[in-house]
C-alpha cells in the first residue's frame, strides 16, 4: 500500500525540524517532475519527448523557412555584389558566423527562456551546421574541394588531412553550445562528431581509404575499428553516468543519457557486425545472433529500449544495404523476433535478471 505526502505533511515536518524549507521545495518539485515525466506512460515505460505540442511543431516550420530565407538572401548578396578577387570560401565563413549568431540569439529565447524541445533539437542542428560551414571555409575548404575533384579522377587520395581540424572545431563549438544551453540532442551531435574527427584523423595518417564511402567499411578492422569500439565504450560510459544520475528519469541528465545510447549502440555493433556479417558462414551469423541477444540483455538491465533499438536497427541496415545473401536474412528474420519477445516480456526479465546480478539498484531505473 502506497501513501502519498500531502502538503500538510511538508509543512508539519518542516515545521518540526524533519525537513529545511528548502529540502521540502525540491521534494516538490521533484514529485511533480516526476508526475509530469511518467504521466501517461505505461508502467517501465522509457520517456520520450521531441515536441511538447503543436506550438513547437509551428515554430519549428518558422526556423526552416527563415533558414531557407536566409541562405536565399545570401546567396543573392553574393552573386550581386562578389568581387572576381574575392575567396568565396572566405565569405562562406563569415556568413555562417552571422548565421551562428542569429542562432544563438534564437537559441537564448527559445531554449532557455521557454523551455521547448522541438525548437532545441533544431536550432542545435543549425547550429552545428554554421560551424561545420565557418571552419570549412577558406583554405581548408579549398583543399577539400581540389581533393575531391581529384580523387574522383582517380590522381589523388581524399584530403582527409583538410577536415581533421574543422571536424575538431565543430565539435567543440556544439560542446560551447551544450554548455550554455544543456540541448540533449546535442550530446548525440558532439559523440558524433567525435567519431567523425577521430576516424578522418587516422585516415589521414594512414593514407588511406581513398574514398569516404571506403572510410565506412574499413572502420571494421585494424585502427578504426578499434577507434570506433573505443569510442563507442566512451560514450556508452557517459551515457550511463548520466543515466544513474536520474534513476527516475525526470531531468534533462537522463534526456542526455538516451541521446548518447543512441549513439553508442551503433558504434558498439559496428565493429562485431561489420566482421562477421562481412564473413557470410552460419557460424559468424550465429556469433553476431549471440552478441545482439547480448546487446539485449545489456538494454534490458539498463532499461534502455533506446540503445537496443539503435544497435539492432544499425545491424539490420548493415546486413540489408551493405551486405546481402541468406544468412543475412535470416539475421535480420531472428532479430525481429528477439525484439518482439523483448517487447512482450521485457519487464520480467528484467525484475530476475536484477535480483541475479549484483548490481546497484538504487543507480538503476525501479522495475515497474
Amino acid at each position: 500500500m502506497t501513501t502519498a505526502l500531502s502538503p500538510d505533511d511538508l509543512r508539519a515536518a518542516v515545521a518540526t525540524g524533519v525537513l529545511s524549507e528548502a529540502q521540502a521545495a525540491r521534494l516538490t518539485a521533484l514529485a511533480q517532475s516526476r508526475r509530469g515525466a511518467r504521466e501517461g506512460l505505461a508502467p517501465g515505460d522509457e520517456p520520450f519527448e521531441l515536441f511538447k505540442g503543436f506550438n513547437e511543431i509551428f515554430i519549428v516550420t518558422g526556423l526552416i523557412i527563415l533558414t531557407v530565407g536566409w541562405l536565399s538572401a545570401v546567396s543573392v548578396w553574393i552573386a550581386g555584389t562578389i568581387d572576381p578577387s574575392d575567396d568565396p570560401l572566405r565569405l562562406v565563413a563569415q556568413v555562417a558566423l552571422a548565421g551562428a549568431v542569429v542562432v544563438w540569439g534564437l537559441s537564448e529565447y527559445f531554449v532557455r527562456r521557454r523551455r521547448m524541445v522541438a525548437p532545441a533539437i533544431a536550432l542545435s542542428v543549425l547550429w552545428a551546421g554554421n560551424a561545420a560551414l565557418g571552419f570549412l571555409g577558406g583554405q581548408a575548404g579549398e583543399a577539400l574541394l581540389m581533393g575531391t575533384v581529384a580523387s574522383q579522377t582517380g590522381f589523388a587520395v581524399f584530403p582527409y588531412e583538410a577536415l581533421t581540424l574543422p571536424l575538431a572545431l565543430s565539435t567543440a563549438a556544439i560542446a560551447l553550445y551544450w554548455l550554455r544551453f544543456r540541448v540533449p540532442f546535442a550530446m548525440a551531435m558532439i559523440a558524433l562528431g567525435l567519431f567523425a574527427t577521430a576516424l578522418v584523423f587516422a585516415a589521414a595518417r594512414a593514407g588511406t581509404p581513398s574514398t569516404p564511402a571506403d572510410l565506412f567499411l574499413l572502420s571494421g578492422s585494424g585502427p578504426f575499428a578499434w577507434i570506433t569500439l573505443l569510442l563507442g565504450l566512451g560514450v556508452f560510459a557517459t551515457a550511463m553516468a548520466f543515466d544513474m544520475s536520474d534513476p527516475h528519469r525526470v531531468t534533462r541528465r537522463a534526456a542526455n543519457g538516451f541521446w548518447l545510447h543512441v549513439v553508442a549502440a551503433p558504434a558498439l555493433v559496428n565493429t562485431v557486425a561489420l566482421t562477421l556479417l562481412a564473413q557470410a558462414t552460419p557460424q559468424a551469423n550465429g556469433l553476431l545472433a549471440l552478441f545482439l541477444v547480448v546487446i539485449a540483455l545489456v538494454a534490458v538491465v539498463i532499461d534502455r529500449r533506446s540503445f537496443l533499438i539503435a544497435g539492432v536497427g544499425y545491424c539490420v541496415a548493415l546486413a540489408g544495404t551493405v551486405f546481402g545473401g541468406t544468412g543475412s536474412a535470416l539475421t535480420v528474420l531472428g532479430l525481429g523476433v528477439l525484439l518482439l519477445l523483448l517487447d512482450a516480456f521485457w519487464e520480467r526479465i528484467r525484475a530476475r535478471l536484477l535480483r541475479a546480478l549484483p548490481l546497484p539498484l538504487h543507480r538503476l531505473p525501479p522495475v515497474a
